[in-house]
Order: C-alpha cells, then structure tokens, then sequence
C-alpha cells in the first residue's frame, strides 16, 4: 500500500502539476498559422537527413576505417567485435526513450540531432581508435531514440502518415548521397576518411539549432500530458488498476509487459527479432562490396588491393546507394497507406532478400558498380524499412501514454536477433577472416525474413488508419 503523503507535500505537489498545466496550456493556446505543418515536416526532413547520415556513415566508410586502425586479416570484424563497448550506451537508451513520454518529444528531438553531430565532429577530429570509439559510441546513443518518427507520427494526419513518413524519409536518403560524394571528391586516398565527416556535423549542429528556435511541442503529447495531470489521486489509482501492470507516463518495463500481454504487439516484437537476425547484411554491406569486387578482380592477391577498390570500385558503386535506399523505402509509404502496414511489411521484406541476393552476387561477378551499388542501397533501404514499418506498426498497436516505451520495448527484444547474426558472423570472420561476411549474411538473412514472413502473414493484423487517441492495445487479442 502506497505509504500517505503529507499535507505539505501534498500542497507541493498539486502546485508543480498546476504550474505544469499552465505551461501545457499556455504552449496548446499558441496559435498556427497555416503553413506551420509544412514548415514543420522541412525541420523533420533535415534532422531526418542529419540521423540517416550519422546513422550510415560509419557503416559507409567501413573498410576505410578498420584497416586504418586495426591492422588484420579480419579488421572488419574486430572493428565490429569493438562495437561491443557501445553496448552499456545502447542499454541506457532504452531507459533515456521513454523519458519524452514525461518530459516532451522537443527536448530530446534537439539534444539528440546535437548530440550525434558533435559525435560525428569527435570522429572527425579523432587520430586513435580510441577516440573514433568515443564518437562512435555517442552515435549509437543517439541515433535510435528517433524522435523526429514520433514528431511525423503525432503530427501528421492520419490518412496520410505514413506517406508524409516515407517522402520525409526518401528526402534523408537522398540527403546520405552526400557522404559517397564527399568520398570522391575528399578522398584521393583511403587514409582520408576523416575528411567526409566535417561537413555533415556542421549541418547537424546548426539544424538543432533552427529546431530550438523553430519547432514546437506535438499536440498529442501536450493532450496526454494535459489528461494525466489533470487527474485526481483517486482517479489515478483507478486507472493504475484498470491496467494494472501499465506506467500511466509509459516505461520499458511495463511496455515489455504489456506488449507480451497481448497478441497484437507480441507478434509484432517477434518479427522485429526475427528480422533482426539478419543484421549482419546491414551492418557490413561495404564490406561486402569491397571483397566481392577485391576477389572477382584480383583473385588470390584480393588483400592487397582492398584500399584501391575501395576509393575506385566500392566509392563509385556507393554514389547509387542512397537512389536505391531512397527509392525502396519511399515505396513503403505509398503500400502502407494504400494497402495498409501489413502488406507493406510483407512487400519491403520481400525486396529485401531479392536485393541482398543480386548485389552480393553482383559484386563477386564483378558486374558494373552502379547497378550492383543500386541493389545495396535497395537492400538496405528494404532492411531498414521493414524495421520502420514494424516499429510504425508497434507505434499504432500502443495506447498514447506506451507508445515511446512500446518502441523501446520493441528495441529490447530485437536484441536478441541482433545478437544471434552478429554472435555467428564474429565467430566465423575471425576463424575465416572478412572475405567470408558476405556468404555468412546469405546464410542468416535468408532464412530469418522468410520466417518472419510468415509469421507476418498468419500472426498480425493491419493498423491503418487508426485513431491514435483511442487505441487501446487490446483491440486484436
């Protein structure tokens, strides 16, 4: 039983949630003018541009790196082997997420597009391994709390959401065409790979500034939050019991809970595992060009000749990346509103095994770089959106007051897939060395999207359309 508060106490406390209400009011009684919603979607679409960037642009300059500041036979894996030092970063993102469900969708929007920027200056300035690991990690801390999806998700209409997210999206992945220009035009060497970062963490830092200045509170969260504070003690506990293990301001916990709880979600967290699996596609795509294209054109002298396909070969097949990335995932949008989430997530994990198979192929038939650089760039859009289109479906699938949590809920499961590709790539690269990342992703991805396939089909139902304020999480169990 929850021990009694003091009068005193009492007093305080009903003065903080007045002084909130009046805060919430006073930002829900600005008034719009009528192109704020566009201006608001160009604010997004650049933060947008600056994650997509910062989220890519490690995996982009993969081979670059690693055999830069780690000398071996499998500097590709022992770079991501490193990546496991990012982890403790990744777990306090878990419980750093749910925080805009109580504190608001602005704070963290601007603190997280400065915060991966400045990391992509560290690793611009960085002349150890040490230091490019300071900025990398700030990154992966950064980049999956994606609140500029929660702003287009609560902002934009509902008959149109998921297009307004594919066109905001398709603007981003054209945006990361930057970085393999920025590698033809400042790299004459393979050793200047720190050149291609200065210009997008100057971009970074001056957008989250304009978002300062420029964006507002989302009128969902401002209306939930409103409804929460203006609730009385007993209406409080009432609710509290009526969902019983729910956080009425969301956390990872009770989302976890809830979403296990209900079939809906479940199986939604389980696809996102499932494709999570395949992770090592995702992650290693570069590196996967750079020794199919090394192999198919030197042979048995393949090592010696990675830094000279990777400035030539690998930096011309990558300038059709972004078009391919862009033109997969903007395709999501258009499926999804039309013919509904599910179909969408069936659709874009479809393109994503029969992309993945023509450009690792491509590249060890040494076929003609920009086609082969097309179809990784339709992979891994095709990889990604059907993360998007799950977490866009966990999103729907979750009443207001989760819908944060239940992403970072979604993120705890999908850890496990992610650790069962990266656990049997890491082993056998370093037994094999990295020539052989490219047949291990075959082998995980493959199998895993089939089977989440599958369990799409017979195990989900669609979230089109529906009203946000209103879902409960149960509707489909």
């Amino acid at each position: 039983m929850a021990t009694a508060l003091s009068p005193e106490k009492l007093k305080k406390q009903q003065a903080r949630k007045e002084r909130e209400i009046k805060k919430w009011e006073k930002q829900k009684a600005r008034p719009k003018g009528n192109t704020y919603f566009w201006y608001l979607v160009l604010i997004i679409a650049l933060i947008y541009a600056v994650d997509e960037i910062a989220s890519q642009i490690n995996s982009l300059m993969q081979t670059e790196i690693a055999n830069d500041l780690i000398k071996s036979e499998s500097s590709v894996t022992i770079l991501n082997l490193l990546n496991v030092v990012a982890i403790p970063f990744q777990i306090v993102v878990i419980f750093y997420r749910p925080l805009a469900d109580r504190f608001g969708r602005k704070k963290f929007l601007i603190i997280n597009t400065f915060g991966m920027s400045l990391a992509l200056f560290v690793i611009f300035l960085s002349n150890n391994v040490i230091m490019y690991f300071v900025g990398a990690c700030a990154i992966l801390f950064f980049v999956p709390h994606d609140m500029h999806v929660v702003y287009i998700m609560e902002s934009a209409p509902s008959k149109s959401r998921a297009i307004t997210y594919s066109v905001v999206k398709f603007f981003a992945n054209m945006a990361v065409m930057l970085v393999p220009l920025l590698r033809r035009w400042l790299m004459s060497s393979a050793g200047e790979w720190r050149n291609v970062y200065i210009i997008p963490a100057f971009v970074g830092i001056t957008v989250s500034l304009i978002a300062l200045l420029c964006a507002r509170e989302t009128d969902a969260f401002i209306e939930s939050r409103l409804r929460y504070l203006r609730m009385t003690e007993e209406e409080l506990q009432a609710e509290e019991a009526k969902k019983k293990a729910q956080n009425s301001q969301g956390g990872v916990v009770d989302a976890l809970k809830f979403g296990f709880s209900h079939k809906q979600l479940r199986w939604v967290f389980i696809c996102f595992a499932l494709a999570g699996i395949g992770v090592v596609g995702s992650m290693n795509y570069q590196a996967i060009l750079t020794h199919g294209y090394a192999l198919s054109n030197f042979g048995s002298n393949a090592k010696e000749f990675l830094d000279l396909v990777s400035v030539k070969q690998v930096s011309q097949a990558l300038t059709l990346y972004p078009i391919g990335m862009a033109l997969s995932q903007v395709i999501m949008g258009f499926i999804s509103d039309k013919k509904g989430r599910k179909a969408a997530a069936i659709t874009v994990a479809t393109n994503c095994v029969v992309s993945f198979i023509i450009f690792t192929v491509g590249a060890n038939m040494n076929l003609a770089p920009t086609l082969v650089g097309f179809f990784c760039g339709a992979f891994v859009g095709s990889y990604y959106s059907t993360n998007d289109v799950l977490i866009m479906m966990a999103g729907e699938s979750a009443p207001t007051n989760l819908r944060s949590s239940a992403t970072s809920a979604q993120t705890v499961v999908g850890f496990a897939g992610y650790a069962i590709g990266f656990s049997i790539n890491t082993v056998l690269a370093l037994i094999f060395g990295d020539g052989i990342i490219g047949t291990v992703a075959l082998c995980l991805l493959v199998p895993s999207f089939v089977i989440t396939l599958v369990a799409l089909i017979k195990n989900t139902h669609d979230t089109r359309g529906l009203d946000l304020d209103k879902v409960t999480g149960t509707e489909w169990d």
